[in-house]
């Protein structure tokens, strides 16, 4: 027998090293390294023979050699894939169109988010033989689940509560899926790593065979993963640079709207974006999210802005929520709840110092409603608009929303895609829209809606308050 192997490898980052070392080159982090022993790979046989088997699967049993040799790059076959059709058009959109045949797609988000609701209602639907491999609940548990979002189960699931890396291969030679759901990575260990489940070592080498797995057979593999409380996936680094999809699924327990992002995605684009409303029976797609992120009335009532932006492909609106209040100690406040720190306090800046609001003295807090956490810079104007709002108390009327990116010097940027902004606002019964003078001239059609193009803040602010 080969013989073990000892190796040192740092908890929170994943460097290796062949030696202990006090502070670990990689993060800086001291007293980290700690030794594991490595075994015969094990993992990557049960991975190559789960493979061979589906391979051969309906053909007779004939063992076929893979032959991977040098090719030149013009005479590659570049015909798309066929895609599995998951019956959920907002998670289709996110992965690009669909699930890719020998693909591995690693799905995050914090602790009772709806990871496991999000994907058992997804298998549920399809039609595929579906391996769902368990590794922190029960059968009985996964049943009552699954009984909560639908009555009638059908027999393409098959449920494995399994920890052990080897056996589920095995598992997978006797059932051949057409897809396996690993929930969660952190919870499988192998017999290659002397080290517990849910360390880093772990977790490498199982997602590593999995890779293996799902490349050399071209069954797709979804991984559930945990995160930390940084808010990124637990484990190795490395595990997202394996895997070719990372999709964090985002939102607060408190509110019932949940956010599925790309984060990457080698067959798509990853600036899609996925809504849902988390119902008793499940996860319900929300086709229109701007019904439901505005409020039904919110005439008379100050610090409240409509803005016009764009996640991914889908313009939406959004309603911010500003207050400002006299601060109550020496140091004023400034808080941000779904929109960058960052840039609140270069907005307020602005106001200050182009504009002539002096807001030095006071608390200003923002919120962006229904919990969303929004990235567009067009969200600049309703920002200024919504703050200004609160501090002179003065509502802005009903019909109003806006977009456009706020510079430095307190001019008002152009913004993409502005037809489908438009578009968007006026299908929602709106009758003006604040929007940069520079986006004037690639527009194309008449629109209903008022258009108010601006060139500064102080122009926009005056369209609004007189």
């Amino acid at each position: 027998m080969a013989k073990d192997k000892i190796a040192y490898v740092c908890s929170n980052c994943g460097q290796e090293s062949a030696k202990w070392i006090g502070k670990c080159p990689s993060c800086g982090q001291w007293n980290t390294f700690k030794e594991i022993r490595i075994a015969a790979d094990t993992g990557t046989q049960a991975a190559r023979h789960a493979a061979t088997s589906l391979r051969n699967k309906g053909t007779g049993g004939a063992v076929s050699v893979l032959a991977n040799k040098p090719q030149r790059l013009r005479d590659v076959s570049s015909h798309d894939e066929p895609r599995l059709d998951l019956h959920d058009g907002e998670l289709n959109r996110v992965l690009g169109g669909g699930l890719v045949p020998g693909s591995i797609v690693l799905l995050g988000g914090e602790p009772g988010i709806g990871k496991s609701t999000l994907t058992l209602q997804t298998i549920l639907h399809m039609t595929q033989r579906v391996l769902y491999v368990s590794g922190e609940e029960s059968p009985h548990q996964i049943k009552m689940r699954a009984e909560r979002i639908t009555k009638d189960i059908a027999e393409n699931v098959i449920i494995l509560s399994e920890t052990s890396l080897e056996h589920i291969f095995e598992h997978i030679r006797d059932v051949q899926p057409d897809l396996v759901v690993v929930d969660s990575i952190q919870t499988i260990s192998t017999e290659d790593v002397d080290s517990s489940p849910g360390s880093i070592t772990q977790v490498r080498e199982c997602a590593s065979a999995l890779l293996r797995f799902a490349k050399t057979s071209g069954v797709p593999v979804i991984l559930i993963g945990h995160i930390n409380k940084e808010g990124s996936i637990a484990g190795p680094k490395i595990l997202e640079h394996i895997v070719d999809t990372v999709i964090q699924f985002e939102g607060d327990q408190h509110y019932m709207y949940r956010i599925l992002r790309s984060i990457k995605n080698r067959f798509g684009s990853t600036s899609e974006l996925g809504i849902y409303e988390m119902e008793q029976q499940g996860l319900r797609q929300v086709s229109n999210p701007s019904e439901l992120l505005l409020a039904e009335d919110h005439e008379g009532l100050s610090g409240v802005a409509i803005s016009s932006t764009i996640e991914g492909i889908r313009p939406f609106l959004v309603e911010t929520q500003a207050l400002v209040s006299s601060a109550a100690y020496g140091t004023p406040q400034r808080s941000a709840t779904g929109f960058d720190q960052r840039r609140l306090n270069m907005l307020l800046a602005v106001l200050e110092k182009r504009v002539g609001f002096k807001l030095m003295q006071k608390d200003v807090f923002l919120n962006i409603a229904g919990g969303l956490r929004v990235t567009d810079m067009a969200m600049d104007l309703s920002v200024i608009a919504a703050v200004l709002s609160s501090n002179v108390d003065t509502p802005i009327e009903q019909g109003w929303c806006m977009c456009g990116e706020v510079g430095l010097s307190g001019e008002v940027r152009p913004v993409s895609r502005i037809e489908q902004r438009i578009a968007e606002a006026e299908k929602l019964g709106f009758s003006h829209i604040i929007l940069p003078k520079y986006n004037l001239s690639g527009l194309k059609g008449k629109y209903k809606i008022q258009l108010h193009p601006v060139r500064k803040v102080e122009e926009a602010l005056r369209a609004l308050f007189g």
